[in-house]
């Protein structure tokens, strides 16, 4: 039996297991053991489990992520999440709707320092959820609108998706985050484009609430002042050269950490920081072990090149092959984890793209857009299941009712950047 054909039956043998509910980092690792023994020797293989696990934790490349985590979590355990919804509160609270339009600003806004969709999702839910209800909204509106806000923390920088693209497909960490800067904010407007055109066609879904004086909505300004020093001093370094995307994880976890403890984060908040911290990375580098033995059998067993290959004799047309890599993104969104997703079939396709003739780092923001959409799309959802959890009464179909329009959004933002990639690349 050929290295392929052992290849491509250990990976449907995966995708078995995956479905049987799994856990994808041990199924990627059984399989990548498995199959590298089958073709090279179990020897091998034993060699590789022994070492890879050790060789991953070690690589420097990594060590933003709990970075990352860490300085979203200091920033919930702050309650600065509070603060910034009371912010833009007073901006758009007198619009019908406004209060929609001030979470998924929030969660933007926050996702700009927190890296993660389920963080970003669950931290704005606790905070706007019950004024939004307070207020008549419509349950599916409300939790729809968090759902999706919270999947802008997978594309504004920094983003531990992005993070995760550039270091499997050996790109700048750096130009990925400068990449993901525009069809992030891209994705927070068409996202208040959606709440605005939504609340028009149904006015009953949302009440207008209170006005508020110019002066209150200058204080409420202050609610942004910690993200945005700390988002320009990330973004600010990394673009101006000050210091590398791992030296900008850690000052701006510093830097997290002091304006939490300006606002008085007890002793208890940060042992609650630190152990959310490594259970989140934990799982995180659990997930990358397995990607790391899974990559090893996918080189030995040479798919990837032998599924450039047959693309290449298709005679394919270049955006041919790229909707075919995303139908693939959104059937594998369906069903599971984002990063996962980026694990498994990064090193997969990613020959195929670039055979293709696509740039890579354009390619890394498209693959993450889909990616993002399967956050909130059925059936897993990922972040509609962090809603319910928050709003346990809301049936968690009316939260994927209430989701619906923002995925024809992040259907219009994706469209976009296939017919515009200087919207990923112009800033380079």
């Amino acid at each position: 039996m050929s290295a392929s054909v052992i290849g491509y039956l250990s990976i449907g043998v995966m995708l078995v297991m995956i479905a049987l509910r799994m856990p994808v980092a041990l199924a990627m690792g059984a399989t990548g053991f498995i199959g590298f023994g089958l073709i090279v020797s179990f020897d091998a293989s034993m060699s590789i489990l022994e070492s890879g696990p050790f060789e991953t934790l070690s690589n420097y490349g990594f060590s933003p992520i709990p970075m990352f985590i860490l300085m979203g979590v200091f920033a919930s355990k702050a309650k600065m999440s509070a603060e910034l919804f009371s912010g833009a509160r007073t901006l758009f609270g007198s619009w019908r709707g406004g209060m929609a339009l001030a979470a998924v600003c929030s969660c933007g806004v926050f996702s700009a320092i927190s890296g993660s969709s389920l963080a970003t999702a669950a931290s704005m839910a606790r905070v706007a959820l019950p004024e939004m209800r307070k207020h008549g909204y419509s349950p599916g509106l409300a939790t729809g609108t968090l759902a999706a806000g919270g999947t802008l923390g997978i594309m504004i920088p920094p983003s531990i998706a992005l993070l995760l693209y550039a270091l499997i497909t050996e790109q700048s960490v750096g130009d990925m985050f400068i990449a993901g800067v525009i069809p992030g904010l891209l994705g927070l407007v068409l996202y208040c484009v959606t709440i605005a055109v939504t609340v028009w066609l149904k006015p009953d879904l949302a009440q207008p609430g209170e006005s508020s004086t110019l002066k209150e909505k200058i204080v409420g300004l202050k609610g942004l002042s910690g993200f945005g020093a700390i988002f320009a001093l990330i973004i600010g370094g990394i673009y101006g050269g000050l210091f590398t995307p791992t030296e900008a994880a850690a000052v701006g976890a510093g830097g997290t950490f002091f304006i939490a403890l300006f606002r008085g984060m007890t002793w208890t908040d940060f042992k609650d920081a630190v152990e959310e911290t490594l259970f989140l990375s934990a799982m995180i580098f659990f997930m990358i072990i397995g990607a790391e033995i899974f990559g090893y059998f996918l080189s030995v067993s040479r798919i990837s090149f032998t599924l450039a290959d047959m693309v290449a004799s298709m005679n394919l047309a270049p955006f041919a092959v790229l909707l075919c890599v995303l139908a693939l993104y959104m059937v594998l969104g369906c069903v599971m984890d984002s990063l996962a997703m980026l694990l498994l079939t990064v090193p997969v396709v990613y020959p195929v793209v670039i055979q293709a003739g696509f740039d890579p780092v354009w390619f890394g923001i498209v693959s993450v857009i889909t990616v993002e959409l399967g956050l909130i799309t059925p059936p897993v959802g990922m972040n509609v299941f962090v809603i319910k959890t928050v709003a346990p009464e809301v049936p968690i179909t009316e939260i994927f009712k209430g989701v619906f329009p923002f995925v024809l959004s992040d259907l219009v933002r994706l469209t976009l950047l296939i017919l515009f990639p200087s919207l990923a690349l112009g800033l380079l």
